[in-house]
């Protein structure tokens, strides 16, 4: 067997057991148990810098360690490598909403959707819900009559 094919190998074998810790990171992430799931998936990008990697880390890192500004760079970097997965999106608008960031969340799962339909997304869209028009149209948003008023109308159940 020549050298090549030995280098080959390892890469292979290195690959299945990154494969293999995503996995069973994905499943710890789906029990609830972040903290496993956050050192699996820092594991399997350690040995293979996949971007479907890279935003589950950044997912746990961002819900365990509270580190968003790294958990949104690591996003980003995966988006950049493989803009058209819609699942990258997804992750990227969670951390922006463990950071409070609703807003920007927002604006990270409609650009998602604009990869692909993921149904995902969508339940989070839904779930944020959409904001109602303003009370008076002719005045902004955050004028505190508006705000009062939707207050009001919102507690009395008129709107």
């Amino acid at each position: 067997m020549s050298n090549s094919n030995k280098t080959g190998g390892a890469a292979d074998i290195a690959a299945k057991e990154a494969e293999t810790l995503y996995n069973t990171g994905v499943e710890a992430l789906r029990t609830g148990d972040s903290l496993t799931a956050l050192n699996c998936f820092e594991k399997a990008a350690r040995i293979e810098r996949r971007p479907v990697y890279l935003s589950n880390l950044a997912f746990c890192l961002a819900k365990e360690k509270r580190e968003f500004p790294k958990a949104i760079s690591l996003c980003k970097e995966a988006i950049k490598y493989d803009p058209r997965n819609s699942v990258l999106f997804l992750y990227l608008g969670r951390i922006h909403l463990l950071a409070g960031q609703k807003k920007d969340a927002i604006r990270i799962f409609r650009m998602g959707l604009r990869t692909e339909k993921n149904q995902e997304i969508v339940k989070e869209l839904e779930r944020l819900g959409n904001r109602k028009a303003p009370v008076l149209p002719f005045l902004e948003r955050g004028n505190p009559l508006n705000k009062f008023l939707g207050i009001m109308l919102k507690k009395t159940g008129i709107r």
